[in-house]
């Protein structure tokens, strides 16, 4: 994750707190959540890509798929 964007998304959030946000920053801090939001997706989807469960029956399979036996 890129830390100017992280960095970028932290100060924009302390003067939120303290003196308040422009239009412009509000509308900028509402990109960054969303490009920061959509990189933790991606991180929490490619996690689940390598995990893997025992079945009862002792098989192994990848995890999206035992999840969509159950739904």
């Amino acid at each position: 994750m890129d830390k100017k964007l992280i960095d970028r998304i932290n100060e924009l959030a302390r003067k939120k707190k303290s003196v308040g946000l422009t239009a412009e920053e509000q509308a900028e801090q509402k990109k960054l959540y969303q490009i920061y939001l959509g990189e933790i997706r991606q991180q929490f989807n490619a996690t689940l890509d390598n995990v893997s469960v025992k079945e009862k029956d002792g098989k192994v399979v990848p995890f999206k798929k035992a999840y969509k036996k159950q739904g």
